[in-house]
């Protein structure tokens, strides 16, 4: 909205024409959405404790998480509300992806937003049946792939796959896109599900994950940085810059109430949000496959719980892992919370710098 009210305004004051630029109105998008963050959050707090939207710990889990009970949960409204008020305010809202991204983080955060609810009402650590809530993921996900390959057909999409270190080979897919779209929004949301088990852990690495991407988004959308580094040309990407600007803000910001000890989680109405987001622009950029690295850390935690379900099953009982995902693994190894989630996070920083020098080895 500012965007459309401020740069027809650089016609009488030059000043106004730093408003066209991408890089000025990402940096406004996080300043905002952090801002906006750390004015929200405790009014956020009293809220969430106002209706009793407390915590369930799962009682199978570490002892050392009963005392977490209770804890406001559901913030991850707060994160949303915080990346897409920005996002209106300076992005260009003509462009197409930037509301596929928004109704990619609605549409998942409602999702967890009903998963949520039912843990809420029925005072259980589990909510919605497991099965229904992955066919609601992919009926979901099966929408926003259509979409994408309605995109393709009108050359508003590249049905094309990217693969990292090879320049020439990008298979035309068409219509078989839709069951790899499907397959990395899934399993992204998945992702960052299963690691948010520990104070600030899934939200520092969406962090770490969405700065990643606004530079990825800058690179896809700029013809000279595309070209220089040979990666695909992706116009309309410029524009989810400013967006993963400030989803990048509205995770720092929410950081600052979830960090050790936590005086709010996100729920999975935060999660999912952001996993299923994280996914769709990845893809919407051409850069799904640097996802699995960026996101390293998650794939981690995603591999572990399949690794611990399929060796039990056909074991008859015996486990890889003392428990999965990953971080409780260390948990009952006697790592301190604070220790595995910094370094989790160090982890986090390592496989999204080596997915950006993966850009120039091509």
């Amino acid at each position: 909205m500012l965007f459309w009210l401020l740069v027809p305004l650089k016609d009488y004051f030059i000043f106004f024409n730093v408003f066209r630029y991408i890089t000025v109105r990402t940096a406004l998008a996080g300043i905002t959405a952090l801002l906006l963050s750390l004015l929200l959050g405790p009014w956020m707090i009293r809220l969430l404790k106002k209706y009793q939207i407390g915590e369930e710990i799962r009682s199978d889990g570490p002892k050392s998480h009963t005392e977490k009970r209770g804890t406001p949960s559901m913030g991850g409204i707060l994160i949303i509300s915080c990346t897409l008020l920005p996002t209106l305010l300076w992005c260009d809202l003509s462009n197409k992806y930037v509301w596929l991204a928004i109704f990619t983080m609605i549409s998942f955060g409602l999702i967890g937003f009903w998963d949520d609810y039912l843990k809420i009402k029925a005072k259980k650590s589990s909510g919605m049946v497991a099965r229904r809530k992955m066919i609601l993921q992919i009926l979901l996900s099966g929408v926003i792939g259509l979409v994408l390959i309605y995109l393709g057909l009108k050359g508003d999409f590249i049905l094309n796959l990217s693969f990292p270190f090879f320049k020439q080979w990008t298979p035309y897919l068409g219509f078989l896109y839709l069951p790899w779209i499907m397959f990395i929004l899934v399993g992204a949301s998945n992702g960052v599900n299963l690691a948010d088990g520990l104070d600030g852990l899934a939200i520092g690495l969406t962090f770490i994950s969405a700065t990643a991407f606004t530079a990825l988004s800058y690179i896809a959308g700029h013809a000279l940085w595309s070209q220089y580094l040979n990666i695909t040309l992706v116009p309309l990407a410029s524009e989810l810059t400013v967006f993963m600007g400030a989803m990048a803000g509205a995770c720092l910001g929410f950081l600052w109430y979830n960090c050790h000890p936590a005086e709010m989680f996100m729920g999975d109405v935060g999660a999912l949000s952001l996993g299923g987001t994280l996914g769709a622009v990845a893809i919407m950029i051409k850069q799904e496959f640097l996802l699995l690295m960026v996101a390293g850390v998650f794939v981690l935690e995603a591999l572990s719980v399949l690794l611990q379900v399929t060796y039990f099953k056909i074991s008859g009982g015996k486990r890889i892992f003392l428990m999965a995902p990953l971080h409780h693994h260390f948990e009952l190894k006697g790592w301190s919370e604070q220790k595995i989630v910094v370094r989790f996070w160090i982890l986090g920083i390592i496989f999204a710098l080596f997915s950006l020098t993966t850009l120039k080895l091509r």
